[in-house]
């Protein structure tokens, strides 16, 4: 099968293609509508939908959207966490990254997790309060609602309270997440009488109320973002985090401000992918590997080829996102370099086919962002559209809610550097440009994205750590081969982040010949044990205005055309 990128060619990696996966693909097909959306849960995708029944725009259905998944899906995002929202305004073409994502409080510091003796701390920059960022979320809302939706905030932020008051039924996927993160939820009292069960994992179908966190946003939806950084809810919140050992203060929460950010944007062929700029790390590293693989002598590759080609070009993008990449506000971050053509040329030169390149080891190896995330994807009828990443980074976030809030908070401190050259809880390290400092944005792998072709435009993004830019780059270039949603997100997947420096991949995506090709060009592999990633994708074509939409097999989402 051949990828089609302007004039150049490309051979589809092996894998499932369109077997299993891509038959369990919950697509939508293309249909006109009010919309489309995409999400990591039914409840979430239905609220959207019902926003824009309402006469909401895309951006009122991702406020509406985001707050859904803090309620049912609290083990990967939350009112106490961050994220980016990649928008795009129809009426004038206007794109921007919302960043809100989470700042380190003042009173950190870059030896904040480490002993005396110059030692990590085990667990500190992960479990209890002490490792939670500021969150980004609910300014991130708010600006949302008043700088690019139709409808009051309050409205908008109707089905999250219906649904945080009475209750969302507990699923699977949720048991494992909290059996996962049981001893921590535990540990502190408001947490565990909210999602545990005298102590016990909930069974499926036991349903999970939330009044305080209904009280909370219901607050919000009323005062804006003085309902949470500010007044009754602020002050318990830094009530909780101080007495339980944090380090937050009041003026550390009035302080927080969003940022909106100039996205990246480059060039797949005649496709402009547009993503997540610094402090993600996404936009920069697909930039550097499709203006790579642009440039390689595709013409009729083979499959161990592409494979080779594409690994490659994921190598040289970590490597640079370990060395550069941190927060723009506090790090010289040299994007424009990083996202040239010509710059990418030079990095092509260094790449044979028939062997691995050597690439020299920096001092330290990328860091990643937290695995337990969430994305969802919306397109409205009138052409606005939203890619939202979001997290509070390790299942359940630090496992602490401040009593009377409801508010989860986030370990996204876990994705700074707690000390150069030491391994997160993800098993990887970091450099100096992501250590700890006070008001900061610790470095993200999140990737929202959209890709615009001639005829299609499509919306996308997963969590995953730091293989969610690896499969945004795997879905770009099944976009480029003329292929809809529903294949974008089953397609198998295979990761390479330069340090460890092993191919990772899912069960069947890379087949035994292409593998014995690839271990004899000095590739080494991992074949893991299951799946990852929940990617949601939708898409219009430009002549029909038809959507689609596909929300992984994976996963327990749903993506809806109205």
């Amino acid at each position: 099968m051949v990828v089609s990128m302007g004039r150049r060619r490309w051979p589809s990696p092996s894998g499932l293609g369109p077997g299993l996966l891509l038959l369990l693909a919950l697509a939508v097909p293309a249909a006109h509508g009010a919309g489309a959306i995409a999400s990591a849960r039914p409840e979430a995708t239905r609220a959207g939908h019902a926003i824009l029944a309402a006469g909401g725009n895309a951006f009122d259905a991702a406020v509406a959207v985001a707050a859904t998944l803090a309620v049912v899906e609290p083990f990967g995002s939350g009112l106490g966490g961050g994220g980016f929202f990649l928008l795009h305004r129809q009426q004038d073409g206007h794109q921007v990254m919302v960043d809100g994502r989470e700042t380190a409080p003042a009173a950190a510091h870059p030896d904040l997790y480490v002993d005396a003796d110059g030692e990590v701390v085990p667990g500190a920059s992960v479990d209890g309060p002490l490792a939670a960022g500021i969150p980004g979320l609910p300014a991130a809302l708010v600006h949302l609602s008043e700088g690019y939706g139709r409808l009051p905030l309050a409205r908008v932020l109707e089905p999250a309270i219906q649904w945080a008051e009475e209750g969302f039924e507990v699923s699977a996927h949720y048991r494992a997440m909290a059996t996962f993160r049981k001893d921590v939820l535990n540990d502190y009292a408001a947490s565990a009488a909210i999602f545990l069960d005298a102590g016990e994992v909930p069974g499926e179908g036991a349903l999970i109320r939330q009044p305080d966190l209904a009280a909370t946003l219901r607050r919000l939806g009323a005062e804006g973002r003085g309902g949470f950084y500010d007044g009754e809810v602020a002050a318990a919140l830094v009530d909780a985090v101080v007495d339980h050992g944090g380090i937050w203060s009041a003026a550390d929460l009035a302080a927080y401000r969003v940022r909106e950010r100039a996205p990246v944007v480059s060039r797949l062929g005649d496709i402009r992918v547009v993503s997540a700029s610094p402090p993600s790390s996404g936009g920069v590293a697909l930039a550097t590997m499709v203006h790579m693989l642009e440039d390689l002598p595709l013409g009729d590759l083979s499959e161990a080829d592409a494979v080779h080609y594409m690994v490659e070009a994921m190598r040289f993008a970590y490597r640079d996102r370990a060395v550069y990449l941190g927060d723009p506000d506090y790090t010289a971050v040299p994007v424009a370099r990083l996202t040239s053509p010509a710059y990418a040329h030079r990095l092509v030169r260094q790449i044979s086919p028939g062997q691995r390149a050597h690439i020299p080891t920096p001092d330290f190896p990328p860091q990643p962002a937290g695995t337990h995330t969430t994305h969802f994807s919306i397109m409205d009828d009138a052409g606005n559209r939203v890619a939202a990443t979001l997290s509070i980074n390790y299942p359940f976030g630090s496992g602490f809610v401040a009593a009377g809030t409801g508010v989860l908070l986030n370990d996204e401190m876990d994705d700074f550097v707690a000390k150069p050259g030491v391994p997160n809880v993800y098993g990887l390290v970091g450099g100096r440009a992501n250590a700890v400092e006070p008001g900061k944005r610790p470095l993200s792998s999140m990737s929202p994205t959209f890709v615009e072709g001639p005829d299609r435009i499509g919306v996308l993004g997963t969590p995953g750590g730091s293989r969610i830019i690896t499969m945004v780059l795997l879905g770009a270039l099944d976009f480029a081969r003329g292929n809809g949603p529903a294949s974008w997100v089953a397609r198998p997947r295979f990761h390479h982040q330069f340090l460890p420096d092993v191919v990772q991949f899912e069960p069947g995506a890379i087949a035994p010949d292409v593998q014995r090709e690839l271990e004899a060009r000095g590739h080494r592999l991992q074949a893991l044990d299951s799946t990852y990633g929940n990617m949601q994708a939708v898409m219009r074509e430009r002549r029909s205005g038809r959507f689609s939409a596909a929300s992984d097999p994976r996963g327990e989402g749903l993506a809806e055309v109205r």
